[in-house]
């Protein structure tokens, strides 16, 4: 379970066992939400947020910085997709602590 940032308590992770498309997990306490990256032609093309089965969704303000997060991070969070399930590399986590714009 790699996990990307840390985000004023956001984790946002992939699970180990993942399946395209590109997603992330974004996990608050016992709460959690998904955002798929949706890539055409190279580019990110939308981000779909979705609730997670079986687990309460995030609440408005982590669902706002976990929105903001992977906006602003969205081309680094593929790279790390593909270093991590094509490549087979380690992902570095990071922790942020100012606020992303």
């Amino acid at each position: 379970m790699p996990k990307l940032y840390e985000y004023f308590g956001l984790i946002i992770m992939f699970y180990a066992n993942e399946h395209e498309p590109v997603h992330v997990h974004g996990k608050f306490q016992d709460r959690e939400s998904r955002a798929e990256i949706i890539v055409v032609n190279g580019e990110v093309a939308e981000i779909r947020y979705t609730a997670v089965a079986g687990r309460a969704p995030l609440v408005n303000t982590e669902m706002h910085y976990f929105e903001e997060l992977v906006s602003a991070r969205a081309t680094e969070i593929i790279s790390k997709w593909i270093d991590f399930f094509v490549l087979h590399k380690p992902v570095k986590s990071e922790r942020i602590t100012r606020r992303l714009k």
